[in-house]
């Protein structure tokens, strides 16, 4: 390790990189954002945070990365790599990985290019030794900062806007804490923040909550992570969620409580409950298989259609084809079957595939569904594409009738806070009527779930605008000022 120490944070880079991997893009859905999972006194913690991550795999496919601290000598080791949790570590690796402190990653870049240097956690060193940073969101006006820095003599190492956050640690002529008190301060978005030095932790979520982040309390540790379902695999106790604004700093002392911002509008991404997390975890106290099940079940008091079967795309929409059936009596069936075995592939599928659309990913069960009337259950409609392609995939198995019923309200405004949308120009309900998406995706008929009925569905606090989340890409109402006209970017 180099006793290098200066004003300018210097970027480690590795040397890891797993050739030939593309992304598939016959499916047009929304791209899950990025996982975060973090470990601070718990023994053998890389081994806690591989099985984390591979937990949290759903949110990040593109690379992957734990940092660790030595608990001896303090010092950082750390391996990231293209590609998923267990094609980029192996039991020598984790072994090269002593502690029992660490931060771990997996990404989806919706912004940026696709390589190893913005990968995370990124690891850095600056005048009070090294620091590692592992975020999930997006910071809104991370570009004016990027710009402020460099006119200043910052030199950037990534494209990633989580490196603004170390510059301006590393500027500032306070202690850590106090200098990344002061960061949090000035950005503005969605996140959720892990920020490790060779004796600190500090665990921070964005003043609004947009990005889930959660604690538990495993041997005496703790343990964090984006979903509770990564605190289940790993044996920890769910203790409570990281607030709003809310910055933990822990160290050999223990664990202390502090604010970066007061909470004045919580507004956790809806889409965290429609499609992102998974359906054992909780956020904000609520189950999401219940939630969906629960959507399902206002779809069908809201648009009931007389039909034969109901169906839900998988995965993310089976919970609330299961709700529909049951508040209607119509039979579930699995109409439709997930090739869990192509999300990554190491040549391009052929054009006559990408012809036929989602037979590469999705199978109809002919069985199941020729002669019969189908309602087919989803959770968004993005461009249409999908939906149109999976559509006639059931009507090529014999479908007499598809019905479409979406569990979420039109998606119809981009997202600035970490999910990667398209622009507002391509997002079919922006541009179509409910008619016009009907035709254009060749269904019987459409119904998307009301704004009321889907905030009624998913519950929380009657008192809290939205009930405590954010609902921007269908109503347009976003929690902190953005700017139109700039690149949708992810500091993930």
């Amino acid at each position: 390790m180099s006793d290098e120490v200066n004003q300018q944070p210097k970027l480690w880079t590795g040397n890891h990189y797993n050739e030939g991997i593309g992304r598939d893009d016959i499916f047009d859905k929304l791209r899950e954002e990025c996982g975060v999972f973090g470990v601070f006194g718990v023994r053998d913690a890389a081994t806690l945070g591989y099985y984390g991550l591979h937990t949290l795999q759903h949110r990040g496919e593109e690379s992957s990365g734990i940092c660790a601290v030595d608990s001896v000598e303090g010092t950082f080791n750390y391996h990231r790599g293209m590609g998923l949790v267990k094609e980029v570590f192996d039991q020598k690796t984790l072994e090269s990985l002593p502690g029992d402190r660490v931060i771990g990653h997996v990404r989806y870049s919706t912004a940026g290019e696709s390589k190893l240097a913005n990968a995370q956690p990124l690891i850095f060193k600056y005048r009070d030794g090294d620091l590692a940073i592992a975020t999930n969101g997006n910071i809104v006006n991370a570009p004016s900062i990027r710009r402020e820095l460099e006119s200043q003599g910052s030199i950037f190492q990534t494209t990633s806007d989580t490196e603004v956050i170390a510059h301006l640690i590393a500027r500032s002529s306070k202690d850590f804490v106090n200098a990344a008190k002061d960061a949090l301060q000035r950005i503005i978005g969605g996140f959720a923040f892990l920020i490790m030095t060779n004796e600190k932790l500090i665990v921070a979520s964005d003043a609004h909550g947009l990005r889930p982040l959660v604690m538990g309390r495993l041997d005496g540790g703790y343990v964090f992570a984006s979903e509770t379902c990564a605190l289940e695999t790993v044996g920890a106790e769910y203790e409570r969620d990281v607030q709003p604004g809310e910055m933990l700093v822990l160290d050999r002392d223990g664990l202390k409580l502090d604010r970066f911002e007061k909470l004045e509008r919580r507004a956790t991404c809806a889409m965290e409950y429609i499609y992102f997390a998974r359906p054992d975890s909780d956020i904000n106290g609520i189950n999401l298989h219940s939630a969906r099940k629960r959507m399902g079940q206002t779809l069908a008091l809201e648009a009931f259609v007389d039909a034969d079967v109901v169906t839900g795309v998988p995965d993310s929409s089976i919970s609330a084809a299961i709700g529909y059936a049951e508040q209607t009596g119509i039979p579930y069936e699995l109409g439709l079957i997930k090739n869990k075995y192509t999300g990554r592939t190491f040549i391009q599928p052929s054009q006559e595939l990408r012809e036929k659309g989602v037979k590469m990913k999705l199978s109809a069960v002919r069985k199941v569904v020729e002669g019969k009337r189908v309602v087919m259950i989803d959770d968004s409609i993005v461009r249409g594409t999908t939906s149109l392609r999976i559509v006639n995939l059931l009507r090529e198995a014999g479908a007499t009738e598809v019905h479409v019923r979406i569990t979420s309200p039109p998606f119809m405004n981009p997202c600035y806070y970490g999910i990667d949308t398209p622009d507002r120009k391509e997002l079919i309900a922006s541009q179509k009527t409910v008619e016009e998406i009907r035709q254009a995706i060749n269904a019987d008929s459409i119904y998307f779930l009301s704004h009321d009925g889907f905030i009624d569905s998913v519950g929380g606090n009657d008192g809290e605008y939205n009930r405590g989340m954010c609902l921007a890409c269908f109503d347009n109402d976003y929690p902190t000022p953005v700017d139109p006209t700039s690149e949708k970017s992810c500091s993930c």
